[in-house]
């Protein structure tokens, strides 16, 4: 679960669509993230499939699936997907233009820019959702109990 999600009725000012933190072109805010999106663009679309889907998509399993449809030269349509599920959590507009098209013309500065949105609001992707998720739940996780066996 998102720490920014609103599972209550939504009232008439919270209809209206954010902002995008950054804009499309803006990959030099986060210059890492930028470098490893030329080079490995799958790497940073796994990592915010990881957390766009709360963990119940790998990264490695994301990043496998790009990868293998980049070969096909059919990548556009699973990585828009996910821009789409961006844009509906946080209730971002489609600019420049519709998800497929941000994917088509330009991969990188789209994946670069959603993961600069979700590092802002707070889910860097680069932790992972286990990351996240414990930390939502209270930060540490509890140690193992020991179980009472045989005394001697």
């Amino acid at each position: 679960m998102y720490p920014t999600k609103n599972t209550g009725p939504k009232s008439a000012s919270q209809l209206h669509l954010s902002k995008w933190s950054t804009g499309l072109c803006g990959c030099f805010e986060d210059c890492s993230s930028c470098c490893l999106t030329c080079f490995a663009p799958f790497i940073t679309f796994g990592r915010n499939a990881e957390i766009l889907d709360e963990g119940q998509t790998s990264c490695g399993g994301a990043s496998l699936s790009c990868f293998a449809l980049a070969q096909l030269g059919v990548v556009w349509f699973y990585t828009c997907s996910y821009r789409t599920k961006l844009r509906a959590r946080f209730s971002l507009p489609k600019k420049p233009c519709g998800d497929f098209c941000v994917h088509f013309c330009c991969i990188c500065c789209a994946i670069c820019q959603e993961y600069r949105e979700l590092k802002h609001r707070g889910l860097d992707p680069s932790k992972g959702w286990v990351f996240h998720s414990r930390r939502m739940e209270g930060g540490a996780t509890t140690p193992p109990s020991i179980a009472l066996g045989m005394t001697r």
